[in-house]
């Protein structure tokens, strides 16, 4: 398995991808952050074509256990950010 890919070797390959510098490239990574973050954020969802789908889902609140005592808590509900990812993703990873 290899380490996993910085944002400075993402912004790096992205601005050999797109033929341009580094400070384009990192400028449009943030700009794609950003938006997706805004996005979820506001209840949306933002589809990556290829790669997959971000989304935020509410969860119920629940009981769960402290490790450390093994006491139930009540813990509230609360929001996490969900990716569903492509088939097409999947595939290439598979075959």
């Amino acid at each position: 398995m290899t380490k996993a890919m910085t944002k400075a070797n993402l912004v790096a390959a992205l601005a050999e991808e797109m033929g341009s510098d580094k400070k384009t490239a990192s400028g449009a990574l943030d700009a794609v952050v950003n938006i997706i973050t805004r996005e979820v954020t506001d209840g949306g969802a933002v589809t990556l074509p290829g790669v997959g789908k971000i989304y935020c889902r509410e969860r119920p609140a629940r009981m769960v256990r402290n490790p450390a005592t093994g006491e139930p808590i009540r813990k509230e509900a609360d929001k996490v950010v969900k990716m569903t990812i492509a088939k097409a993703l999947k595939d290439s990873v598979n075959g």
